[in-house]
C-alpha cells in the first residue's frame, strides 16, 4: 500500500501568483478571491484522491503557499540517513507524490525545490553521483493537469503534460501513479539557480506582435550560433518542444525531453532584395545541439519566457543538461 500526497500550489509569501491561472485555485463551487479559496481542493484533485483511495492508497491533500511548505512535503521522499549527512531520495520509498498543476510554472516550482533539496554542494559531491550529473535520480512524480480546456480534442494541449503524452484525467493519473511505469526525463539547470523542464524563449514582440530585434552571443558547446553582431528575433532553448515556433516558423526541430541533449535555435532576420528593388524580410534559423548553452546579451535587458515564467536577462546565463534527472509516472 502506498501513501500518496496530492500537492496543490496556492498564492503565498513566496509566490503571489502561485495558482498560475489568474489566481483561481478553487473548484467550481468556490468563489475566487475568498480568503478560504485556496483551502478548497479543485474538482480534479478530489476525483484523483477518490480514485487513489478506491485502489487502497492512503491519500493526503496538501495546499502549499510557500517554498517552506513545499519542502515539508518533499521531505517525505527522503531516504534513510547517509554517512555523509546528505539529504537523498529513497529509491524504494512507499510515499508517492502527485503535483496538481494549473501551469508548467507550478510544476517547475516543485522541481526547483526538489533540486535544491537533493543537489549536494560541490565540495561534498559523493562518489555515487553520476559523472554527468549534479543531482541524483530525483523521485518520480505524478502530474495532474488542472486546466480542462487544454485537454479538448479541438485544441491539442501545449502544456508539458500534453507534449509528453501523460495521462490527464484524474482516474488515469491515479492508475499511472499506482501501476504505471517510471519515465525518466532530462532536466535543464542554469547558473541562476533555477531549472527548466520544457524550454526558454528569449526575445519579445511589440503590441502588434512584431518581433523586436536584440543582440547577444549564443554558444552551444563549441558552436557559436551568434557572435553578438547579428540582430536576433528569438533564441529558443529546448528540452522538450513547447517553445519551437515563432510566427509560424519552426525553430526547434528535434527537441526531445529524454535524449540527453539541449537543442538551441536563433532566428535571424535577413533582408532579400528582388530584381525590382523590392525588399522582403525572412527568418534564417540556425540550430545546434549539445550539452550546454550560454547566452551573453549585448543589450541591457533581454526579455525571456522560461517554462511560462517571465524575466529579463542582463548578464551571461548558462544552461546545462542533466540527463534523466527527473521522472514522471506514465501509462
Amino acid at each position: 500500500m502506498y501513501d500518496v500526497v496530492l500537492l496543490t500550489l496556492a498564492p503565498g509569501e513566496d509566490d503571489p501568483a502561485g495558482c498560475g491561472a489568474g489566481g483561481d485555485c478553487c473548484s467550481s463551487g468556490a468563489a475566487p478571491g475568498r480568503a478560504d479559496c485556496a483551502d478548497t481542493p479543485r474538482v480534479p484533485v478530489l476525483a484523483c484522491a477518490d480514485a487513489l483511495t478506491e485502489r487502497g492508497a492512503r491519500v493526503e491533500t496538501v495546499t502549499a503557499r510557500s517554498d517552506r511548505e513545499i519542502d515539508a512535503v518533499l521531505a517525505r521522499l527522503d531516504g534513510p540517513p547517509r554517512a555523509d549527512g546528505l539529504d537523498w531520495p529513497d529509491p524504494d520509498g512507499k510515499t508517492r507524490l502527485v503535483v496538481a498543476t494549473a501551469s508548467d510554472a507550478q510544476l517547475r516550482a516543485v522541481m526547483r525545490r526538489l533540486v535544491r533539496r537533493y543537489a549536494p554542494p560541490p565540495r561534498r559531491r559523493p562518489a555515487d553521483l553520476a559523472d554527468n550529473r549534479t543531482v541524483p535520480d530525483l523521485p518520480a512524480i505524478g502530474v495532474l493537469p488542472l486546466d480542462p480546456s487544454r485537454s479538448a480534442v479541438s485544441e491539442p494541449p501545449r502544456d508539458l503534460a500534453g507534449q509528453l503524452g501523460l495521462p490527464r484525467e484524474p482516474a488515469a493519473v491515479a492508475a499511472a501513479v499506482l501501476d504505471g511505469r517510471v519515465r525518466r526525463l532530462d532536466l535543464l539547470r542554469n547558473d541562476g539557480g533555477s531549472v527548466t523542464l520544457d524550454g526558454a524563449l528569449l526575445g519579445a514582440a511589440n503590441d502588434a506582435g512584431t518581433p523586436l530585434a536584440w543582440r547577444g552571443r549564443v554558444e552551444v558547446d563549441d558552436t557559436v550560433l551568434s557572435a553578438g553582431d547579428d540582430p536576433l528575433f528569438a533564441c529558443a532553448i529546448g528540452n522538450a518542444g513547447g517553445y519551437a515556433e515563432l510566427g509560424g516558423v519552426r525553430l526547434l526541430s528535434t527537441a526531445d525531453a529524454a535524449d540527453g541533449a539541449v537543442e538551441v535555435a536563433v532566428a535571424v532576420p535577413v533582408t532579400d532584395r528582388s530584381r525590382w528593388g523590392r525588399r522582403t524580410v525572412r527568418l534564417e534559423v540556425r540550430r545546434a545541439r549539445g550539452r550546454a548553452v550560454a547566452v551573453t546579451p549585448r543589450d541591457r535587458e533581454v526579455p525571456f519566457l522560461d517554462d511560462g515564467v517571465t524575466g529579463t536577462l542582463n548578464r551571461k546565463r548558462s544552461w546545462w543538461i542533466e540527463p534523466g534527472a527527473w521522472a514522471v509516472y506514465d501509462h
